[in-house]
């Protein structure tokens, strides 16, 4: 007979760190990582940044500076490259603080012994001495010696390469990243971080990074063809300017100012920074982000598979009823025994076996609800049994949906067995009569249609000493009766629903539960529930099949978790974009394979959390939505973005390239585009990734996973927009050349309007919805200060005498100030009527959606 593993005995836990004790290690012995930091330093940014085309491009034009005596403008575009520096750097740190925060948040978990209490704390506050819970699907946080040891196994492939589960019993060493398998065990840490073996070997488990994505390679196609167009610019103007003034080093210096304006360098900052900055906001809601990837994709959703149990509902189980035979003992509001009637002596039966199939000390919170009643009803009834010793477990499979554990009481010639689980598994267990089966389908079919969670109950005798069978099938099993259990819907689930239906979203509801309690909490929840699949009716439907039920039929009840995997391939062949909801070791196949894997953050295995893209932290199911609209938020702020990025550095090529072109003094010079660029990036980056959604964004279909992120309508309108502004000031700059009496201040004039136009551009640019929205609502207090300073530095340098010697300006009177800012409200209004006439011919569709199916 195989040797029984020591159990989790609930009489003497250990105590566990006292919590001052812990902190103070903490602080002496530092924090439970590896030691292996990924954040770049200032040095190892300040050399990224430097490094980059923009700064090389300000370092040539320096050197051409100097070549030409010049030492003085050479010194001035240094003190730019310092500035732009520094705010790329600010904005880089920036970026690493949001992702060190994900990281730190996405890190193993540990259900600690702290002062005699278990509480849940990141793995990196681990520290020695450490007691620790693992149950199955917990990744270790740290080496340690096991206390106590129940039917745990555990993965340890990334340290041996083996892929075989490890048998573990008490005194048996674990070790820090290997995953547990299956089983519970108690284990005292004895080291951490570098110390442990994973340390050793160097590995790192901290994964998150920006991978590739369909977004970032459209960004990258879109910078190459920008460079590409530049440095064709940039080769024709040399050649122009030398062709047509003969001065080459100036002509080199207008190729440098033009590359510096063609230049697309904001286009990847701007993308890390909304991702980065999206993910730090969802964390702020609750929503974890392991892969930023996943922003991406969020507004793309199209389905949304849901577990019932804890993501509907609140996990908040509670015994409702009893059924033995044709009785039925309603108990949700039945007083402890102490203060009212005891159970009857039947029900004690039931509940006792109940309790004695579950775990000694159980996280499930369907065990917790049996354990709570039967301290509450069964106490002094002799029926709780703490001296027993747990010997073997039987574990549910997808074969078979019901446990069974056999006990030894120490004294009885007859060992106790206690079975749970699906009625009509334990019913075959049981071999009921045909008329006894019936009976126990429509006790559990009345059950199931108030919504309540039912489970069949049975116990068995096993001859002491007898060798144990290896199936459950082979005990002798007696059926006791069902238990039924209560679990409340999430009160914002309707409502979530609902918003998911008007925002074009399905939602599947996928679960392990009886059918009829899948189509009563689908009814409570408004989810389509006139017809509902089993997993033994989909086991039976062809690959085309499949397919179409898929395509009708919004909950699946009975569902095994490899099934899962099934439902999301299926409904992935069907062109949709699936986000997946799931919490323990089976669901990983199913959040990894779905385009948006969520897993549950406070019931959810480390499994899942690793195999999700994100992970809800509390739980809540409305947080989903709101990621969802986080992620068409920022894909509708990353298009405006682009769209005022590309209008903008139209009439910066144009004012580059024309004068020389049409005869005219060259305008812009290298420093006038390092002052520009101080005003194109916080505006690109911070300005955009700041604005609010329009307030129909979730009335709108998802976005097709086929959308461009500059569709041709947002092309022409940037160009368009660039365009204008472009003639504007390129017609003004020639006007006052033409005139003597204005002849002097045109460049300064010019350039104001530039820099005033472009500031007035981000009011249109902040919607992409034709009509005056986006111009007369209250800009952010992001964009004010932007505006503001961008003002302040352009009154500076065009009055500020030493300033406007540096810029090559000539002081404006009031009423040419006057012109400016009568140019850039005029051009203002221009723009906002040119994405009106763009933008009102694209189609704008609304999310009429059918939730009854396809």
């Amino acid at each position: 007979m195989p040797s029984p593993s020591a159990p989790l005995h609930p009489t003497a836990p250990p105590a566990g760190l006292d919590p001052a004790m812990a902190a103070r290690r903490l602080h002496d012995e530092g924090p439970n990582e590896l030691g292996l930091s990924r954040r770049r330093g200032l040095r190892a940014l300040a050399l990224e940044v430097i490094t980059e085309p923009m700064f090389l491009l300000l370092l040539g034009a320096g050197a051409v500076y100097l070549a030409m005596g010049d030492p003085h403008e050479a010194l001035i575009l240094l003190g730019f490259v310092v500035i732009i520096m520094a705010i790329t750097v600010l904005q880089q740190r920036r970026t690493d603080n949001a992702l060190d925060a994900l990281r730190d948040l996405s890190s193993p978990r540990a259900l600690a012994m702290r002062g005699g209490a278990l509480v849940r704390i990141a793995g990196r506050e681990v520290v020695r001495e450490d007691v620790l819970m693992l149950a199955e699907g917990d990744r270790v946080p740290a080496d340690g010696t096991l206390l106590q040891a129940h039917e745990l196994s555990t993965n340890e492939s990334m340290l041996t390469g083996e892929s075989e589960p490890v048998t573990k019993q008490a005194a048996h060493k674990v070790f820090a990243g290997t995953l547990v398998v299956s089983g519970q065990g108690l284990v005292q840490v004895t080291a951490v971080g570098r110390h442990t073996e994973l340390g050793r070997i160097g590995q790192s488990l901290d994964t998150i990074a920006l991978q590739a994505s369909p977004l970032r390679e459209e960004m990258a196609r879109l910078t190459r063809r920008l460079v590409l167009v530049g440095l064709a610019l940039c080769a024709l103007l040399v050649v122009l300017f030398w062709s047509l003034r003969g001065d080459w080093m100036q002509a080199v210096l207008a190729g440098i100012t033009l590359a510096m304006g063609v230049l697309p360098q904001e286009l990847p900052v701007i993308m890390i920074i909304f991702l980065a900055l999206a993910a730090r906001r969802l964390a702020g809601q609750q929503v974890l982000t392991r892969r930023l990837n996943a922003i991406e994709t969020l507004g793309q959703t199209t389905v949304l598979c849901v577990d019932k149990t804890g993501t509907l509902t609140q996990n908040r189980m509670a015994v409702a009823a009893l059924c033995i035979a044709d009785a039925e003992l309603d108990v949700q509001n039945l007083p402890p025994a102490q203060g009212g009637p005891p159970l009857p002596h039947a029900f004690q039966e039931l509940l006792e076996y109940a309790v004695l199939a579950s775990e000694i000390e159980p996280l499930d919170p369907m065990e917790q609800a049996f354990h709570r009643m039967a301290a509450d009803h069964l106490a002094g009834s002799g029926r709780l049994h703490p001296g027993w010793l747990l010997a073997r477990e039987y574990e549910l499979s997808p074969q078979l949906l019901a446990m069974s554990h056999l006990w030894l009481d120490g004294m009885s010639a007859q060992d106790t067995v206690a079975s749970k689980g699906a009625p009509e598994a334990v019913a075959d267990l049981c071999h009921l009569t045909d008329a006894e089966r019936a009976l126990v389908t429509a006790q559990a079919a009345r059950l199931a249609d108030r919504g309540l969670r039912v489970l069949g109950v049975a116990k068995a005798r096993h001859r002491s000493g007898d060798p144990w069978p290896g199936a459950q099938h082979d005990f002798g099993f007696e059926w006791l009766g069902l238990v039924a259990l209560a679990d409340p819907l999430r009160p914002e689930v309707p409502q979530t629903i609902a918003r998911c239906h008007e925002a074009g979203i399905r939602v599947v509801m996928i679960t392990g539960d009886h059918p009829r309690t899948a189509r009563a909490i689908a009814a409570q929840a408004g989810i389509p529930h006139e017809s509902v699949v089993t997993g033994d009716e989909l086991a039976r439907l062809s690959p085309d099949a499949l397919a179409d039920r898929v395509r009708q039929v919004s909950v699946f009840a009975r569902i095994k978790p490899r099934q899962k995997l099934e439902l999301v391939e299926a409904l992935k062949s069907q062109g949709e974009v699936v986000a997946m909801t799931g919490d323990g070791v089976n669901d990983a196949p199913a959040l990894k394979a779905a385009h948006i894997g969520i897993a549950m953050g406070l019931r959810g295995t480390d499994v899942a959390r690793e195999a999700g893209a994100l992970v809800l932290l509390n739980d809540d199911f409305a947080a989903i939505l709101q990621a969802i609209h986080r992620g068409r938020q920022t894909f509708a702020n990353l298009r405006q973005a682009m769209v005022y990025t590309l209008a903008v550095h139209v009439p910066i090529i144009g004012l580059t390239l024309l004068p020389v072109l049409l005869g005219l003094p060259v305008v812009l010079a290298p420093l006038h585009i390092a002052f520009l660029e101080l005003v194109i990036d916080p505006a690109c980056s911070i300005v955009f990734e700041a604005e609010e959604a329009s307030g129909d964004l979730m009335q709108q279909p998802p976005r097709g996973t086929g959308e461009p992120l500059l569709p041709s309508t947002h092309l022409v309108l940037s160009l368009l927009q660039g365009s204008v502004v472009t003639a504007a000031v390129v017609g003004l700059y020639a006007w006052l050349l033409g005139h003597p009496a204005h002849a002097a201040t045109a460049s300064t004039v010019a350039f104001a309007v530039l820099v005033a136009a472009n500031a007035a551009l981000i009011f249109p640019s902040r919607s992409s919805q034709a009509g005056w929205r986006s111009v007369w609502t209250r800009p952010t207090p992001v964009s004010l200060w932007v505006l503001g300073g961008t003002l302040v530095a352009l009154v500076a340098i065009a009055s500020v005498p030493w300033l406007t010697k540096v810029f090559g300006f000539q002081a404006l009177s009031v009423a040419q100030w006057c012109l400016v800012l009568a140019l850039g409200l005029a051009l203002l209004l221009v723009q906002e009527a040119i994405k009106w006439c763009v933008l009102r011919g694209a189609p704008r569709r609304s999310a009429k959606f059918n939730p009854g199916g396809a």
